[in-house]
């Protein structure tokens, strides 16, 4: 009986979300080939937040869903060969700055019990996070949640592709040039639409500081910390040297550079919640785009009998990473183990 020809795969993407499929698939036993740029895109430029609870609001029931389910990927599997230090964080603690961000507090509380996902509120914030600030009471605990250095993940990611044997090719510019392969996953995000006119997929701009700690200062929180101050989301994300902080949203096209007024507001905000963060050193600002759909709602399924797509993860890549694996996977084998969000894109 004559030996099976491998199944051959392009993962037109080296972000998070390509880098998860191609591992995946090649542990599978795909012939796998990733087409990427050596140029920084949106996972080089994130917080690395695995938080469904704590960026959950009414209305994204779905996005929860599939959140969570990722979360617990990351618990169970994810992880495995992956460096431990990539985790920088094992909870997240969400605060109110006045009465007007607490009644939010309150609201997307409401909203997790009655999804079945309770979390507890509390009035003694400072109890469970010292470094904040004088007069912040209200919030809860989501103590599931994680954050990894995504720096650290891509590369090792990367590095794990390797040991897989998955190859590397130049970005594609058509799909006519991965021709060569059985089937072709896009994973690049907000150039997917160039590959595949009509899939809805825009660039929105995102912010992120790095403040690296110095000696003297006080230390690095050791939970994420998320805040609303005056109705701005803010959040600080341990890192072993300091922390991050993001995280503005403008629709402003391919533009990546950082702005004076994005950068004020975020230490304005960071400062609000974590006083002690203004004597850190300022260490970077950086700028990427995040590939959001209109739903929000990533576009994960089958395009074609040879081709499949993964993009329009928006704020939520690194969480989403494991569940896009398993689920193009799963249609990769015909299995559909996991369910794939509906989409309706012409060519």
């Amino acid at each position: 009986m004559p030996a099976q020809t491998q199944r051959s795969l392009a993962v037109i993407g080296g972000g998070v979300i390509g880098l998860s499929v191609a591992r995946r698939a090649a542990q599978d036993g795909w012939a796998v080939r990733v087409h990427r740029t050596t140029a920084p895109g949106a996972s080089w430029v994130a917080g690395g937040m695995l938080a469904p609870h704590s960026e959950g609001w009414p209305g994204e029931e779905e996005l929860l869903r599939i959140g969570l389910d990722s979360l617990q990927l990351w618990h169970e599997t994810f992880l495995d060969g992956l460096p431990p230090e990539v985790v920088t964080a094992r909870e997240s603690l969400v605060v109110a700055v006045d009465q007007a961000d607490a009644s939010d507090l309150k609201t997307v509380g409401a909203w997790l019990s009655a999804q079945g996902h309770p979390v507890s509120l509390t009035t003694s914030a400072r109890d469970i996070e010292p470094l904040l600030a004088q007069g912040i009471r209200h919030g809860f605990v989501a103590e599931t949640e994680l954050a990894v250095d995504n720096r650290a993940v891509v590369d090792a990611l990367a590095a794990q592709c390797e040991r897989l044997g998955v190859g590397w090719a130049p970005p594609a510019g058509s799909l006519d040039e991965v021709a060569d392969t059985d089937t072709v996953v896009l994973a690049n995000g907000i150039d997917a639409p160039a590959l595949w006119p009509g899939l809805p997929v825009r660039p929105v701009k995102g912010e992120v500081l790095r403040l690296r700690w110095r000696r003297g200062c006080l230390p690095v929180p050791q939970r994420v910390v998320r805040a609303r101050v005056r109705g701005r989301q803010v959040y600080i994300v341990p890192r072993t040297d300091g922390v991050v902080v993001g995280a503005t949203q403008y629709e402003h096209g391919r533009d990546t550079a950082p702005t004076v007024s994005g950068v004020r507001d975020l230490l304005d905000d960071a400062c609000a919640v974590i006083p002690a963060l203004g004597e850190y050193e300022f260490a970077e600002a950086a700028a990427g785009l995040r590939p959001m759909t209109p739903d929000n709602l990533p576009l994960v399924g089958r395009l074609d009998e040879r081709t499949l797509v993964a993009v329009g993860h928006g704020r939520s890549g690194f969480l989403l990473a494991p569940w896009t694996a398993e689920t193009i996977a799963a249609e990769l084998e015909g299995t559909r183990a996991m369910e794939v969000s509906p989409m309706e894109v012409g060519r």
